[in-house]
């Protein structure tokens, strides 16, 4: 069993050095003082200072920016409200609804990326011929393109807490006088609030990481950072793009960070909660986690 055990730790091991190794070569030459790929010649930040004086990089990372935050409030607010829906339905219709939610997210994204290109140059070929207007794709389709991937997101960080939450505080709250407003604001958003604020940061951290559907919802007027860097790498690469990909790096692997351990912390804040009610000890069921 030792043995066996040793073995797994290795391949393991041998495992997130493929997958990681590459990156940290990419972190470590983008702080190279010479354009080599292959020569360290000594620590610089210049490839970092160059990177901040390209006007071209900034507009896309102001853009990537705004497109991420915008997508990820409308797409929590959706998700959030598509969640409470799907609670209050059957459990059959939840069950084929919640499997048409996972088609997104599992589907490639390619496919979601070419077919929402088709629906809106298809959807915008009719506005033009109704409106004799001139529409034509750019910051809004991409908008919409990343609510759309974002909100599945949001509904699978929602439907958990709101499985936890019990059905009769709502019905009891409004017994006692308060509004369904007043209710829903005072006694189920605060216990939901963890899951939305997930949701809205795994949809911000995959609105940020995308590059094929911004690619195909973007038109020819907008670029986000993911595009920018495509289009640095059909030419010759400057280690300036070293320099980004380690930025962007560090930023989702910061919010992925902050996603585990707020769900680490709801685990171990919900097993002391249960341990309560249930007459235990709290320090035996935070043993688990």
């Amino acid at each position: 069993m030792k043995k066996n055990g040793v073995f797994s730790r290795i391949f393991m091991g041998l495992v997130f050095l493929f997958l990681y190794a590459p990156i940290f070569v990419l972190i470590i030459f983008s702080f190279n003082e010479s354009k080599s790929r292959a020569t360290w010649t000594g620590f610089s930040l210049k490839w970092y200072q160059e990177l901040f004086q390209d006007s071209a990089i900034l507009n896309a990372f102001g853009t990537t920016l705004l497109v991420s935050v915008l997508a990820a409030a409308v797409a929590t607010v959706l998700g959030t409200l598509t969640a409470l829906g799907l609670m209050n339905m059957k459990r059959k219709s939840r069950n084929i609804l919640l499997t048409v939610n996972n088609i997104p997210m599992t589907n490639a994204d390619i496919i979601t990326g070419v077919s929402m290109m088709l629906l809106f140059v298809g959807a915008l070929g009719a506005i033009n011929a109704t409106l004799g207007t001139n529409f034509k794709m750019g910051f809004v389709t991409l908008l919409l393109a990343h609510i759309t991937f974002d909100t599945p997101y949001v509904i699978l960080s929602v439907m958990p807490k709101l499985r936890q939450l019990d059905p009769n505080l709502m019905e009891a709250a409004e017994d006692l006088g308060a509004s369904s407003l007043y209710a829903f604001r005072k006694v189920v958003l605060p216990e939901i609030m963890s899951g939305m604020v997930n949701g809205a940061i795994m949809a911000f951290t995959m609105s940020v990481d995308d590059f094929v559907i911004s690619y195909f919802t973007a038109g020819s007027r907008v670029q986000t950072l993911a595009m920018v860097i495509y289009s640095m790498t059909r030419k010759r690469i400057s280690p300036e793009i070293n320099a980004l990909s380690t930025l962007l790096f560090v930023i989702v692997l910061t919010l992925l960070v902050i996603i585990n351990l707020r769900q680490s912390r709801q685990a171990k804040a919900q097993a002391k909660k249960e341990a309560v009610l249930r007459g235990a000890s709290p320090d035996s069921e935070l043993e688990r986690y």
